[in-house]
């Protein structure tokens, strides 16, 4: 599933698509906004909040998607092969005269008012990536993650750190590579640190996610080498440890979790 890296940047390049431009086309293959008509709007920009996107519209209206598993949204210049959008995949579409932008294989889609964002929002902790979940930042957020991160104490790390109710973006990639980061045993139970600790290990995972963000702007997605995650029976970079991998969550919700039996050894 696309982690709220991968959804920062794709909110980039919707932005630079369609920001600032009217629609002259717009289909949503969604049945309950398959009759709405955005076309004549004019796109005000597209905003992440962890894994969900937000595409608000001049006429106070938002279109909000999830990318699901499998989803993914491509921009093809208006005219071309790839803009006539005709594959059954293609659950949206947004084009201006110049970009089309295409919705694949979305696994959520709503059309609302703006001012209704908060429903769709509600329940998710605190976007990890977001400029109020900066330490120094008025008003910082990350008090409010450190504090869902440890309310239950008996929670395995990597359980919590998937679960977008603690902080919103998060998913295997950047739980497996936080807790390899912060040499931190998966399973070790949330109780086990204390809030400095949780703070670090947030703040870590922050800082992951935004070099992914900044190499994937020159380089495209994915450029970021991993330390753990995808690495099974490899050499652990730091101690030649194969990489190990084991489950996180309880079917059928359950999800792999890279890790390194000797950095991430279980707390004594």
């Amino acid at each position: 599933m696309p982690e709220g890296d991968a959804l920062r940047v794709t909110a980039e390049r919707l932005d630079a698509a369609l920001a600032g431009h009217v629609l002259t086309r717009a289909e949503l293959r969604w049945p309950s906004a398959a009759a709405a008509n955005l076309v004549g709007a004019t796109v005000l920009g597209t905003a992440a909040y962890g894994k969900h996107l937000l595409t608000r519209f001049d006429d106070g209206r938002t279109l909000h998607t999830h990318l699901r598993m499998e989803g993914r949204w491509r921009v093809d210049r208006t005219g071309s092969r790839g803009a006539a959008a005709r594959s059954p995949a293609i659950r949206a579409v947004l084009a201006t005269r110049h970009w089309t932008c295409t919705g694949w294989q979305l696994g959520m889609l709503d059309l609302l008012a703006t001012r209704d964002e908060p429903r769709v929002l509600a329940g998710l902790g605190p976007d990890v990536l977001a400029d109020d979940f900066a330490p120094d930042a008025p008003g910082s957020r990350l008090s409010d993650g450190v504090g869902r991160l440890v309310r239950d104490p008996g929670r395995p790390l990597c359980d919590a750190l998937l679960d977008q109710r603690t902080v919103a973006g998060l998913g295997t990639i950047w739980m497996a590579e936080s807790l390899f980061a912060r040499r931190l045993h998966p399973w070790a139970p949330t109780g086990s640190l204390d809030e400095e600790a949780a703070a670090f290990l947030l703040l870590t995972a922050r800082e992951l996610m935004w070099r992914s963000i900044r190499v994937a702007r020159r380089a495209g997605l994915g450029a970021v080498e991993t330390g753990v995650h995808g690495h099974l029976g490899r050499p652990c970079r730091r101690c030649r440890t194969p990489i190990a991998v084991g489950t996180a969550n309880e079917p059928p919700f359950e999800r792999p979790v890279f890790w390194c039996p000797t950095c991430q050894a279980a707390p004594s």
